[in-house]
């Protein structure tokens, strides 16, 4: 991290969120080994500009991870640039564009990696809802609100295609019901093309989804979407808690996968609160006096959650090798 020369309160508080980083227990990625992967909401990053003090702590947040998809990334990119400036020269962002609607709130999704550990492998693109022929235009019954991102990416010898999305939000379940069935049913069918870029797959988000255990996560998980064993329970560190939002009490943000994939999944993983209380933002940003709310537009309202990856996986290619050819 090149945070460079701080004022005292900016290194005060880096010193405080490092503790904060550091309960969480995040182990180190190695090389061609491992890769720690995050899902971060970061509150409509972009809309207002952020104080100097909170691109400082969101560069060291960000910092932890190899491969972090970003949601609520919004169509002004300065603050994302001022983060990559302590970041480092290693860091690039892969992201869509936005929708300039009510439904896509100007967001963006992105991929932020560490090209030290993380290679992007060409894939970028946009998930669309299926479409029917009517007349002669080819029209979707319903729609995501922002489009799911999909990336291909490379990590040791694992290749894998991850997507990532912000659902829609509303009073009403039904609307967000219906997206997560269409995107868990879009995934199916594609994984089962012969044409799709890789079969290792891994969907992250923000997915409004507040247990595992409701009918919107039903929804999603309905073609065999499933949270890896490290994030069944949520955890900060050796602490349990309910959700990744301040509040500590709802499961939107996920990290899921395919039955086929649970292998590659360590035991490690959990969420990292950089809040720890209301009472103690002030060890942040001193002299502010910042609400919650008001908390939650410097840094955000979502906390990151993670897991370990396994990325060498020459010893399971080697035997299938084998394998096949007593087959044959």
């Amino acid at each position: 991290m090149h945070h460079g020369d701080v004022s005292p309160d900016i290194a005060a508080g880096l010193l405080a969120l490092k503790k904060r980083i550091d309960a969480a227990k995040i182990p180190s990625s190695k090389l061609d080994e491992t890769i720690n992967v995050a899902v971060w909401n970061i509150r409509e990053f972009g809309k207002k500009r952020r104080t100097l003090p909170a691109i400082h702590y969101i560069a060291e947040i960000l910092g932890q991870f190899d491969l972090i998809a970003i949601v609520e990334l919004r169509d002004n990119l300065a603050d994302f640039g001022r983060v990559c400036e302590f970041l480092g020269p290693s860091w690039d962002l892969v992201y869509s564009d936005w929708m300039s609607d009510s439904g896509g709130n100007r967001e963006r999704t992105g991929f932020l990696y560490d090209r030290r550990a993380v290679t992007f492998n060409g894939l970028a693109a946009e998930i669309d809802p299926p479409r029917k022929k009517d007349g002669t235009e080819y029209l979707a019954d319903q729609s995501f609100w922002r489009a799911p991102y999909m990336c291909s990416f490379r990590a040791g010898n694992f290749d894998f295609v991850a997507v990532a999305t912000h659902t829609r939000w509303g009073t009403g379940l039904a609307g967000r019901e219906a997206e997560l069935a269409m995107l868990a049913d879009w995934l199916d069918v594609r994984l089962k093309d012969k044409s799709f870029e890789d079969e290792d797959l891994i969907v992250m988000g923000d997915f409004n989804t507040p247990k595992l255990d409701d009918r919107l996560f039903k929804a999603l998980s309905r073609r065999g979407l499933q949270a890896p064993d490290s994030l069944l329970t949520l955890k900060v560190g050796d602490v349990t808690v309910g959700g990744s939002n301040l509040g500590k009490n709802a499961r939107y943000d996920q990290i899921l996968h395919m039955p086929t994939a649970k292998k590659r999944f360590t035991n490690f993983g959990g969420t990292l609160d950089f809040h720890i209380s209301d009472a103690r933002i002030k060890e942040l940003f001193p002299g502010k006096g910042y609400t919650r709310t008001e908390f939650s537009y410097q840094l955000s309202d979502h906390f990151p959650v993670w897991v370990q990856i396994k990325t060498d996986i020459d010893g399971e290619r080697l035997t299938q090798i084998v394998q096949n050819a007593k087959k044959g």
